[in-house]
């Protein structure tokens, strides 16, 4: 083998470990921390069962809608347990989604295995982040399948328009939040109806929509954790309770 070929060989292979280095580095998860881990115990009439695909809380009472909640990339589902038991305290069944890689766009239409499932249960659904984007893809192409769609730091693109349905919709936003991109929030705006209300957590951030930590590039919040989970629960829980006297 000539020099030349070694030299070719060598430098593909070294590309080939810088590519797949970045890769890995990429997709570490963002873990649950410890506030989210002891969410996942069962108790205080909340029952938590992981499902492999789901992570499912459910309450003593139930109330439609259940809810669907697509992670934000590489945000593991159990970093959802804090806000998901507040919810299911409300009477709402919860599933959190557990995506390929922790990124909603690797299967955009996981939830087409509940609505098969449940095919007379009324859903709600949405995301954090990245789940957001993802989530208004899916209910853009079933609109008639769902009782309303929210979006956690997140905004929808062209292929989540839901500008011509009647969904209701609700968007959530730390005025913290050091991640979202304001003028692509905004131009998101266009692809939702008009009735879309949109909500500011004051003091909030992006990281705290979960519990796994400060993400690198956020703002730090000024109000604590569990502040705005109870607020976000309380929001979503009001306007779920109007899309259901609709």
């Amino acid at each position: 083998m000539s020099d030349r070929r070694r030299r070719f060989k060598r430098g593909l292979l070294l590309l080939l470990l810088i590519a797949a280095c970045t890769a890995i580095w990429f997709l570490r998860p963002f873990p649950p921390n410890e506030t989210a881990l002891k969410a996942m115990q069962g108790g205080e009439g909340i029952t938590v069962t992981d499902y492999g695909e789901w992570v499912v809380f459910e309450g003593g009472r139930s109330f439609d809608p259940s809810v669907i909640l697509y992670p934000g990339a590489r945000v593991t589902p159990e970093s959802y347990a804090p806000l998901a038991r507040l919810l299911a305290g409300y009477g709402h069944r919860v599933y959190i989604a557990r995506m390929p890689f922790n990124l909603a766009i690797a299967d955009i239409q996981r939830a087409d295995e509940l609505l098969k499932n449940f095919p007379d249960q009324p859903f709600v659904i949405g995301g954090h982040s990245m789940g957001g984007a993802m989530a208004a893809r899916y209910a853009a192409f079933h609109p008639d399948r769902f009782s309303g769609v929210f979006f956690l730091a997140a905004y929808p693109d062209k292929r989540g328009d839901l500008s011509q349905t009647q969904l209701p919709v609700l968007s959530l936003l730390g005025t913290r939040d050091g991640i979202v991109n304001s003028q692509k929030f905004e131009a998101g705006k266009s692809f939702l109806p008009t009735q879309a209300v949109y909500m500011s957590i004051e003091g909030g951030n992006h990281s705290q929509f979960g519990s796994y930590g400060m993400q690198e590039g956020d703002y730090p919040a000024i109000i604590s954790a569990q502040d705005q989970w109870q607020q976000t629960a309380a929001a979503l829980e009001q306007w779920m309770l109007q899309t259901m006297l609709r």
